[in-house]
Formats: structure tokens, sequence, C-alpha cells
């Protein structure tokens, strides 16, 4: 005579932990993908600027001199398809265009302090959304 089985059912809390567990799982992968896309921060940029970026602008933005020692470029390579040198420490620095470096502007903080920092040391200010939107325009387009 066969008996049957019986599986227990889920408590609450054993339900709870494992979609604890599962969201827990998900973010770990997130956060190592990265919280945005270079296309979704190209478009963060041309929206706060209200147009499109402009990738010969930003092209020339990021390789020109502004009335300082250093360009974009300075340190991070012409083109910003291998991998740079800093200035200063020598330090290397990975490519920066997003088709040479899959990990290249795909976390929104990061993006954020580079851009902050580094149009600071070139330009001596911070950059306006155009100028955000024309630099990503250009590095997007790189191959």
């Amino acid at each position: 005579m066969t008996l049957p089985i019986r599986c227990p059912r889920p408590t609450r809390q054993a339900a709870a932990r494992a979609a604890l567990a599962a969201i827990l799982t998900v973010t770990a992968v997130l956060a190592r993908a990265g919280d945005t896309t270079p296309a979704a921060e190209l478009a963060r940029f041309e929206a706060e600027a209200g147009r499109a970026g402009d990738a010969a602008a930003g092209q020339r933005l990021f390789t020109q001199r502004h009335g300082g020692e250093w360009s974009c470029s300075s340190c991070h390579g012409e083109p910003p398809t291998r991998a740079g040198r800093h200035a200063s420490t020598g330090k290397t620095i990975p490519p920066l265009a997003p088709a040479a470096n899959p990990d290249a502007l795909t976390e929104r903080a990061k993006v954020d302090k580079w851009l902050r920092r580094n149009c600071g040391d070139v330009l001596g200010r911070a950059c306006t959304a155009a100028e955000k939107a024309d630099v990503l325009a250009w590095l997007t387009r790189l191959r």
C-alpha cells in the first residue's frame, strides 16, 4: 500500500526569506553590472540640455585645452578607446569609450563624479548639461 506524500506548506517566514534572497541576488547582479547605460546617461544630459548631444563639439571639448595645462585627452588619451595615463600620478586609466570598455559610463554616481572633477580640472568650472551631452555623444559613437 502506498501512502500519499504530503509536502509541508511553506510558512510565511520561509516565503519571505526566499523572496529576500531573490531580491538580494538581483541587487548584487545589478550592482556589478552598473545601474545605468552609456545611452541612458547621454539621454539624461540631452534632456537636461534640451537638445541632442553634438559629437563634433564633444570631441573638441575633450581634445582641446581650455586655458589650462590639461585637456581631457591629457589623461584619457586620444583616442579614448585605449588606456590612458593620469598626467600627474602616471596611474593607468581604463579606456573611457564604452566600445572599448563595457564598464565605462555604467554607474551614474561615477559618471557624475567623473564629470564634476574633470570639468573642474580642465575647464576650471562645472560643465553645462549641453557640454556633458556633447562629450557623451562623442564617446558613445567611438568604435
